[in-house]
């Protein structure tokens, strides 16, 4: 059985201009003295119709920070009746209008120097910055072999030499690490983290460089066993935000207008 429409329900293509209601401008105009200013209502722009005996008003609004914004006062009127009813006022974003950027999660903002020792960065399967994991093979695995033995120069790093480069790094390692003791460190260790640049020789068993421009330790020594919330296989509870996210609209109440003629861009001066 067909389902009967009715007006109400019509696209808004198919509906008619009511003749009446459109005429109404001025009721639509003194209905905004209620908000606002009447030297912030501009000039009628245009009528729309939205429902049966239901109109739309717009006028332009020159509210100082709303450039592009319209004023926006619906009408309606019962059978037969000739006077219109105001049934909402609003101010509306329009072509050009000035609004807030879209939002963004913060797992997405993080940058370079965000996070402290303690934070823990998101997972991301997909990390530009990484690729699967392999063992060395082939030619490049002699060759490896052959630089690290020291092939090539004049002298190496002695035994002692080794033993005084582990002190110095273990104590500034320690240093850098002595807010972890304090809590709940992060439990994946530098070991298993694929930002790990692993360096030659023996001590490669007990050190490596941090290469995770997210990380406190980026750019320095790190021992195996260290500790970090941005190791690349370590996961962040979302916690989803208790606060509702409704419109965003300019905070007019610490607005401050500028004169254009005073102001002076960087790097210019004020008469050129």
């Amino acid at each position: 059985m067909a389902q009967k429409q009715t007006q109400a329900t019509k696209p808004a293509e198919t509906l008619e201009l009511d003749s009446v209601l459109a005429k109404q401008s001025d009721l639509a105009r003194n209905a905004l003295k209620s908000i606002t200013k009447d030297t912030e209502v501009g000039e009628h722009l245009r009528v729309e119709a939205t429902g049966q005996r239901l109109v739309t008003h717009f006028f332009q609004c020159l509210k100082p920070g709303y450039k592009g914004w319209v004023w926006a006062v619906s009408l309606t009127r019962v059978p037969h009746g000739r006077i219109g009813t105001v049934c909402e006022t609003d101010l509306l974003p329009s072509e050009g209008a000035l609004l807030a950027p879209p939002w963004i999660p913060w797992s997405e903002r993080l940058e370079p120097g965000d996070l402290g020792r303690k934070d823990r960065t998101p997972y991301n399967p997909d990390d530009p910055n990484l690729d699967q994991g392999y063992e060395a093979t082939g030619q490049d695995a002699d060759q490896l072999a052959l630089w690290e033995l020291g092939l090539g120069r004049k002298r190496v790093l002695n035994r002692e030499g080794r033993n005084a480069a582990v002190k110095r790094w273990l104590r500034d390692v320690h240093s850098r690490t002595e807010l972890d003791r304090h809590g709940n460190p992060p439990e994946d260790p530098c070991s298993t983290c694929g930002y790990l640049w692993k360096i030659s020789g023996s001590l490669r068993l007990e050190f490596g460089l941090c290469t995770n421009a997210w990380s406190p330790d980026d750019g320095h020594v790190v021992a195996m066993d260290h500790t970090c919330g941005a190791h690349s296989e370590t996961d962040a509870d979302l916690t989803p935000s208790t606060l509702p996210v409704g419109r965003t609209f300019l905070d007019d109440k610490s607005l401050q207008e500028l004169n254009p003629d005073e102001i002076t861009l960087s790097g210019q001066t004020a008469d050129a």
